[in-house]
Parts: structure tokens; sequence; C-alpha cells
């Protein structure tokens, strides 16, 4: 478990907090590892019956922690990213996202496993996979043109610019935008009402919900981890990541 993600459990509903305030919530390996124990755990316990997600007061996730990710890039079902993965794609309880300021790259494509996703006006939300030499992931390939049309979803994913809560609303990957200090409190009180209504019906309501897409979506992140994997050791991925970490703009001349 990791000192940066704590967990509660109150009637009925786990909440999974990411309390890595100083990195703004980069997400570690060890994070990843602790998020997908929380969800393993969120399966097999009856008694809990909905997540909440989400994560400090003023920041949601900045993504991966790139150092981290550098030094040891996933590879294999079995590591801590992937295991997150599978564990938020494959959910069977309702999972319920209160975001508050950033949400970046993994940050923003978690949130398209989510079942409800509540935002406050301060959220911002980011794809950056292409500017950093590599490909989107978490089957967002197909759950983002799924939800927002194909040039939304290229918009987002290609350019890879910064967006904020309200065209998160529009594009559909946010249910509501509301006051920042509002979002808690609202997400855990879905979630408690969630988790009074009949768990077999709910889990069966949200299979059948998720049913059309769900080979689809596993497919797709497959196919994603090898293109993912591939880019981490291109020469493009390197010197877009150095570049980040050095504050400076990257130099592509030389790639094709």
């Amino acid at each position: 478990m990791s000192e940066y993600v704590l967990t509660e459990v109150s009637g009925g509903v786990l909440r999974i907090t990411l309390n890595r305030p100083e990195k703004r919530n980069a997400l570690s390996l060890d994070m990843y590892s602790a998020i997908a124990d929380a969800l393993e755990r969120s399966e097999s316990d009856p008694g809990i019956r909905a997540v909440v997600l989400g994560g400090t007061g003023d920041c949601f996730t900045s993504g991966n922690d790139l150092v981290d990710f550098l030094n040891d890039p996933p590879r294999g079902e079995d590591r801590p990213a992937a295991r997150f993965l599978a564990g938020i794609s494959r959910a069977s309880k309702p999972l319920i996202a209160a975001v508050n300021g950033p949400a970046i790259g993994v940050g923003t494509t978690m949130l398209l496993h989510c079942d409800l996703v509540y935002a406050g006006t301060g959220a911002r939300f980011q794809l950056p996979f292409v500017n950093l030499g590599v490909v989107p992931e978490a089957g967002s390939s197909v759950l983002l043109p799924a939800l927002a049309g194909h040039q939304r979803a290229a918009e987002l994913l290609l350019l890879g610019e910064p967006f904020d809560a309200e065209t998160a609303h529009e594009v559909g990957m946010v249910n509501r935008v509301l006051p920042d200090e509002e979002v808690a409190e609202l997400a855990m009180a879905v979630a408690r009402k969630l988790a009074a209504k009949p768990p077999e019906a709910l889990r069966l309501a949200k299979m059948l919900i998720k049913r059309s897409q769900t080979e689809a979506v596993r497919e797709a992140m497959r196919v994603e981890g090898e293109h993912f994997t591939e880019r981490l050791a291109s020469a493009e991925a390197r010197e877009a990541m150095q570049a980040f970490l050095e504050r400076r703009q990257p130099d592509f001349s030389r790639s094709g």
C-alpha cells in the first residue's frame, strides 16, 4: 500500500484518494499498485457497493510520474499501470470520480471508465500523449470517439491541448460541473445513493450499459499497449519527455 493513496470505507462506499500534493498527485508505480489493490478489494468485498475516486482539494492527478515511468517503463499485464487499467476498465460496481484541478493524461483517460464524473469549475483536462511522443492509452482511442465523435476526439487527442470542465461536459466526459468545494461532497452523496440500491440489479445494469463496447475496449487497450511500449523506446518520446523535464521546447527536426 502506498502512503500516497488513502482508502476509507463508509456506508458501503470505498473512497480512494490520491494524496501526493507536492507532486500534483503524479502517479508512481506504487500508487498504481495501491489503486489496483483497492479496486480488487472492492470487487471481492460484498460490503462495498460503490467506489469514489478523487484527489486532493486542488488537484486530481497530473498523470504519470515521468521519472518513475521512464526508469521502469510498463511491460506486461502484471505491471502496476496495467493492473490499474484492467481494474478500472473491468470494475463491476459503480465508479464515481470527483475531479478538482488538473486531470492530465491518464488522469483524463481513466474518467472514460467511470460511470459518473463530477468536476469543479477549476478542473483542467489534457491528453498530451502525442506531444510526449507516445499514443493514447486506457482504451481512449475507442471510448473518446464513441463519446465525442471523431472530429472532437481528434482535436483533443492529436492536438493534446488543455481543455476546461465545461468542454469536458460538452463532450460527455463529465456529468456535471459545480463549484470546486462542492465536488467531493456531491460525489459521496451520489455514491451513498447508489450503495443503497439492490446490488445485483445495479451490477447487471452497469454490465449491460457497457456490454456493447467491452470487447472493443479490451482489444483497443491491447493494441494501444503494444504501440505505447514501442513508442517509449523511440527517439521522439525520449526527446519529448526529456524536453518536458528540462522545461524546454522539444526538437523533432531530425525525426521522421
